[in-house]
């Protein structure tokens, strides 16, 4: 009997530690998100490096904590690197309200502001957090410090050309267009061709192997990923867009430190991804009246001296017909809950505020800028008494290089322009010349400069699988390339990379039509795969080499030529398709009068596009755009420092190469170097 009261007692007293065990694990808090990401906290494991910096680069750390019930709270927190706990303000944010709906209301946000490290190496860091009854827990993660290493010359001016979407095929088919093919041999190059250095980009970012422009664009120039729609921030779990956990952009880095400028040029809206993407922090791209007030309040952090491009939508009052700003996608950090204050106080952010009313024109006028609303008056500065430089020459989106100079040729013969007309923005620049301006700006600049330069409608009308549309966006690119080559041939210190994002929609350059226009056209007539198809696609040897006349003005006389370069998607929705020029872009729903007379009678998508031929080609994605993809983009560099993009590199590595020519000197080329 005593036996069995001792082996139930010893029973009844294992059950009681195993609850007990159970118990305690479930009173202990934890941490769900911990910044900068790494593998360290994701998986236990130390590689692969996610966060990499440069030495003395600012960044954020910052921890989601939950509480093990909602009646406990988080006390305190601290955070520590290499075991030694930082002496800076640890800012802690209830999750009671501001916080993704997904995250426990008692949970917390605890976050330290513009924290920085010298010594280069491996640096493990650390979270500890105690809840209200004594509990505590910790978190481990780690992040590296890139070292710089003594190097040859220094690079003074680093000019980035970023082809939206532009991939391999992108490049050869404005070569073809551009140039030219005769037995076999191109008759000319384009101007990125003549680089001499190439390699290839991996473009993943932070939370996809697909990325969009925002993370695509910010590797470049934060040396770190960011998820898409993100742009120098990493994700956090609150619901304020320009709050998350801030890296310092390699603009504001080098203005800090060298006193360099930062010029942003675009044919896109200037809130758009590409562009916001080298100045701009904020976890949602599409905060358009946050993002340009953040150009201007904070160009002291960014050096920002030049921005042109579209989106003056952004820059009117909210009373003036035609302006999209808005209260609702503006910024204002609060100076009482150091969450937000912090920003302001350790990055020396601007504090922002909600003023929808804004003539943000205005203040970049009163702070010097001079401004320009259309080519003419861009043409009539005077270069010699500018230093500062605005200007917007569209709504939202410049229109494309087609329509452009459709427009243009039209004026010449005493025509009415058509597409450009239609959006009421007539005279507007093309991007070699809004380069040479930014150019003749940033030069007054002694201490060098930064400047971006995009290719904006490569991508968007690859997404429109407009192809005659990004073929001449190419070009254009192409061209303000050449004015970047010669500017960088005359002196002999500044570094030139050409590159982009990722490519879009899986553009292959399938063959060459076997008819002539005239032919095409009766063939859309007649309608239907067996004959726009089966009557016109040649392959291989059928292909031939499409002969394109290229006018004065740098463009082709017509894009409808017989035996015509032919263009098909990998990555396309559904779409009818004729195979000839269209004379009509699709709506851009950015615009702000789209659904009015005349841009409401544009086609709506690609499937109302070219639907006479009867020519439907099925996509492999849905809805009603191409997309873009994962296959690694080329990168071209010129100047010192060049050898150094070679191979396969990752997007992030970029950043870091492009600061070792300006921070400590150009540096043998890294094909010696073991690869990563």
């Amino acid at each position: 009997m005593k036996n069995t009261v001792l082996k139930l007692t010893q029973l009844f007293s294992g059950v009681m530690v195993i609850f007990c065990g159970m118990g305690l694990a479930h009173a202990q808090p934890k941490v769900t998100r911990l910044t900068p990401p790494s593998e360290l906290f994701k998986s236990g494991k130390s590689d692969p490096l996610i966060a990499r910096f440069l030495p003395n680069q600012r960044f954020d750390l910052q921890a989601t904590i939950q509480p093990d019930e909602s009646s406990k709270t988080i006390a305190s927190a601290i955070f520590k690197v290499n075991g030694q706990e930082i002496k800076l303000p640890v800012a802690l944010k209830s999750c009671a309200s501001g916080c993704l709906s997904a995250v426990p209301k008692n949970s917390t946000v605890a976050t330290i502001r513009a924290f920085s490290v010298q010594q280069a190496g491996v640096h493990t860091f650390s979270l500890e957090a105690i809840q209200s009854d004594g509990q505590s827990i910790k978190a481990n993660g780690n992040f590296e410090i890139v070292p710089l290493i003594a190097g040859g010359q220094k690079v003074k001016n680093i000019i980035i050309m970023l082809g939206d979407g532009m991939g391999a095929a992108q490049r050869t088919a404005a070569r073809i267009v551009a140039g030219g093919y005769s037995q076999g041999k191109s008759i000319s190059t384009l101007a990125m061709d003549k680089f001499p250095v190439s390699g290839q980009i991996k473009t993943a970012s932070l939370n996809s192997l697909i990325t969009d422009s925002a993370p695509g664009m910010s590797a470049y120039v934060l040396g770190n990923k960011n998820n898409n729609n993100e742009e120098g921030v990493f994700p956090d779990d609150t619901t304020d867009p320009f709050d998350n956990p801030r890296i310092e952009y390699l603009s504001e880095y080098l203005s800090r430190t060298q006193g360099k400028a930062l010029g942003l040029v675009t044919t896109a809206d200037v809130f758009d991804a590409t562009p916001a993407a080298n100045a701009v922090h904020t976890s949602s791209r599409g905060a358009g009246t946050g993002i340009v007030d953040q150009y201007f309040d904070d160009r002291k952090l960014t050096g920002l001296s030049v921005l042109m491009g579209g989106g003056r939508k952004w820059f009117l009052p909210s009373t003036v017909p035609g302006s999209a700003r808005s209260n609702l996608n503006d910024y204002a950090f609060s100076n009482v809950d150091p969450h937000t204050a912090e920003i302001v106080k350790r990055w020396g952010a601007s504090e922002g505020k909600l003023d929808k009313d804004r003539d943000l024109i205005a203040d970049f006028q009163t702070a010097g800028f001079k401004y320009a609303a259309d080519k003419t008056a861009l043409d009539a500065l005077d270069i010699s008494k500018t230093d500062r430089l605005l200007g917007l020459f569209s709504h939202s989106n410049m229109n494309v290089a087609l329509d452009k100079m459709d427009g243009r040729r039209n004026i010449e013969k005493g025509i009415k322009g058509r597409v450009v007309d239609d959006f009421g923005f007539p005279d507007q620049p093309m991007l070699e010349e809004m380069t040479e301006k930014a150019l003749a700006v940033l030069d007054k600049n002694k201490k060098g400069f930064v400047l971006m330069v995009e290719g904006a409608s490569i991508d968007k009308q690859a997404h429109s699988m407009d192809t005659e549309r990004w073929i001449l966006d190419t070009i254009e690119f192409d061209r303000a390339i050449k004015v970047v080559q010669d500017y960088a041939l005359k002196r002999g210190d500044t570094l030139v990379i050409v590159t982009a994002d990722h490519e879009c929609s899986g553009v292959a350059l399938i063959g060459g039509s076997t008819v002539t226009d005239a032919r095409l056209q009766e063939l859309v007539k007649e309608g239907g795969s067996a004959n726009i198809r089966d009557k016109v696609v040649g392959v291989y040897e059928k292909a031939g080499f499409p002969k394109y006349v290229i006018a004065p003005d740098g463009y082709p006389k017509t894009t409808d030529i017989d035996y015509r370069l032919l263009v098909g998607y990998g990555a396309n929705s559904d779409r009818h398709e004729d195979w000839r020029t269209n004379a009509l872009p699709l709506q851009d729903g950015q615009q702000p009068f789209v659904k009015s007379a005349p841009l409401s009678a544009y086609p709506a998508d690609p499937v109302a596009r070219d639907a006479e031929g009867k020519f439907m080609i099925t996509g492999q994605v849905p809805g009603t755009s191409g997309v873009h993809t994962g296959t690694d983009i080329p990168i071209s560099a010129m100047g010192p420092g060049a050898w150094s993009f070679t191979g396969v590199l990752d997007n992030t590595d970029v950043f870091f190469l492009l600061a070792q020519a300006s921070i400590k000197g150009v540096v043998p080329p890294r094909g010696f170097l073991p690869a990563k």
